[in-house]
């Protein structure tokens, strides 16, 4: 086949780079029918490839192959300021990267006192599609907010809420708890304006006490602890890249 190149490396060790599992899950990816490389489907475990030139797909997702590009989910604690380094000595994500060589950019903010997922990468190109507009990469919140919540709000909230610098739209919302003087609500997003969901709530009537963000896009915050990070890899990589075209 072209795409065998034999100087290259074995497929399957490329793909447990990748973060695709173990040599021995990625032949058995292979040999079920689900790689391309360079067009061109693979199922023998024979075939060598140059990471540098190949363009590998597993499952129709593109595989990350440069492996000094990295991407994290980190879950930044409340109190924590989006910066690399603050001129003011304020707490920022420095600290939680320190054991990391790359120099790593994070991608968009999240205002001090908002917690949950952001992501650090020094992939440009990842982090410049994530940040534009024009992908529209839906993000998912979590809130505490005073007051019990109507079950009308949700249609209220899909239906556009005008906001001083123009109206907004959640795609998705959900009463997950809902008491006398305060309810929990999940709702999704794809707006990127700053302090849009804290704006929308309080202009609704509900101010809110606690927000974390859960989801940017496919990757969700799942069990990670505050100021912790781990690596976005693999599938859900490949997810991410192919919201923004990549």
């Amino acid at each position: 086949m072209s795409a065998h190149d034999p100087a290259g490396v074995r497929l399957q060790k490329v793909l447990a780079q990748a973060g695709y599992g173990s040599r021995r899950a990625c032949e058995q990816i292979i040999a079920a029918g689900r790689v391309t490389v360079d067009g061109e489907q693979v199922r023998e475990l024979g075939v060598r490839v140059d990471p540098r030139s190949a363009v590998i797909h597993v499952d129709g997702l593109r595989v990350q192959l440069d492996d000094a590009l990295v991407t994290l989910a980190l879950h930044k604690p409340a109190g924590v300021h989006s910066t690399m380094s603050d001129p003011q000595g304020r707490p920022d994500l420095s600290a939680f990267v320190a054991d990391r060589t790359e120099r790593l950019y994070h991608v968009g903010r999240l205002d001090a006192e908002t917690e949950g997922l952001l992501l650090l990468t020094n992939d440009g190109e990842l982090a410049h599609r994530l940040m534009h507009p024009s992908y529209e990469v839906p993000k998912t919140y979590v809130a505490t907010v005073e007051g019990r919540v109507a079950r009308g709000l949700g249609r209220t909230l899909a239906d556009g809420v005008e906001l001083e610098d123009g109206p907004v739209r959640v795609d998705r919302f959900t009463i997950v708890e809902a008491m006398p003087r305060s309810s929990i609500v999940e709702l999704t997003i794809h707006e990127g304006r700053n302090h849009i969901v804290r704006r929308l709530l309080a202009e609704v009537g509900h101010p809110v006490t606690r927000l974390v963000r859960t989801a940017v896009g496919p990757v969700r915050l799942g069990h990670l602890r505050p100021g912790r990070t781990r690596v976005v890899e693999g599938t859900e990589l490949g997810r991410l890249m192919a919201a923004v075209g990549l």
